[in-house]
């Protein structure tokens, strides 16, 4: 390799990594766009048909469909859970909602034996589980508090980021077909390769994004409905949770309307606590049941324990938008591994047929 390519490659990772380092900082706005963009394309592409090919005026439309169907909703839900999650923890702070009473009342409930085991394994029993569900609750609800505080603190940058991702999202809309042939030209594999792992990048964010979004939210609309029809407070709060929850494969929802429902069940409200676990189950799983094979189907064509350990990781380690780069990532993971086995056992193949020639 000569001196001058050399310095080109050398000047090429520099740039690159430039560039990255520069975008860094509105790397949620370039990622969400271009999730958009994925989502609504196919309806972009129908839009400027029946346009006559007019670019700029369909990807408009496209951008306020986006607008006023997901990105709003959302961000109303997000106000609203940290709203809710502000009056918690102000109830909590006040006394308002007493805890260690509500403990109290379930201790109370439980046969004696029962209790014998608690106060067994802690020496404090159930007084030291009440302080210890109270600063949990506590930690939380300052969590969604102090993320409404670093909002209003932070409006400007919100507006910005904002702003940047709708005007990324355009042209995105416009120009996506070329950017697409660009990035694929410049991606230094194969065409086989590069086809495969567009594929299965694009459907993956299809799949986790538009199918577990929306089972998700029906999800959370009927918990939060019940809730309030039960007289369970905060119903908004605790509807926004089993939204978030739905999002997580094998566990979902019931991790907040679970324990609620035990809790219920403890204190004497039997046909509250019924109602709960006939909701949780029939209607939630029935919807889980009947909208997941169409809006998900096979299309990640991953194990749920491989989707479940991803997004969970994922929010870890990048918050709201690991949800999606988790499970793209253990996509594209599967992908060029399945790829390097396919290879190695097709090179292994042809080469069986020459080993035996040599030896005859």
């Amino acid at each position: 390799m000569s001196v001058q390519r050399t310095s080109f490659y050398i000047l090429l990772v520099l740039v690159t990594l430039g560039f990255i380092g520069v975008i860094l900082p509105f790397y949620s706005a370039v990622f969400w766009a271009m999730v958009f963009a994925i989502l609504f394309f196919p309806l972009h592409c129908w839009i400027e048909d029946r346009l006559g090919g007019r670019r700029s005026l369909a990807a408009i439309f496209s951008v306020c469909i986006c607008l006023f169907l997901v990105i709003v909703p959302g961000l109303l839900i997000l106000g609203s859970l940290f709203q809710e999650g502000n009056k918690l923890y102000q109830q909590i702070s006040s006394g308002q909602i007493d805890l260690p009473g509500m403990v109290k009342k379930v201790q109370d409930s439980l046969p004696d034996f029962v209790r014998d085991r608690i106060d067994a394994l802690d020496a404090q029993g159930l007084e030291n589980i009440a302080r210890r569900l109270s600063s949990s609750l506590m930690q939380g609800s300052s969590f969604f508090a102090g993320r409404a505080w670093n909002f209003g603190q932070n409006t400007l940058q919100f507006f910005v980021v904002f702003g940047v991702m709708i005007y990324l999202l355009f042209f995105l809309f416009r120009d996506g077909r070329m950017l697409g042939r660009k990035i694929m030209e410049a991606i230094p594999l194969s065409a086989s390769h590069t086809r495969r792992f567009t594929e299965k990048f694009t459907s993956v964010v299809r799949a986790t994004v538009r199918g577990n979004i929306i089972i998700a939210v029906v999800q959370g609309v009927i918990g939060g409905v019940t809730f309030w029809f039960l007289g369970i407070e905060p119903a908004l709060l605790f509807g926004v949770l089993m939204m978030f929850m739905s999002l997580l494969p094998a566990v979902g929802a019931a991790i907040v309307w679970g324990p609620i429902a035990l809790y219920l069940a403890i204190s004497g409200s039997y046909a509250s606590a019924i109602i709960l676990v006939v909701v949780g189950v029939v209607v939630i799983g029935l919807v889980d049941n009947l909208l997941r094979p169409p809006l998900v189907g096979k299309e990640t064509k991953m194990p749920d324990y491989v989707v479940l350990i991803s997004t969970i990781g994922g929010i870890s380690l990048l918050g709201i938008n690991g949800f999606v780069i988790g499970p793209v990532i253990a996509a594209l993971f599967i992908a060029a591994w399945t790829i390097f086995i396919e290879e190695r056992d097709r090179d292994e193949a042809s080469a069986k047929p020459l080993i035996i020639e040599k030896r005859l």
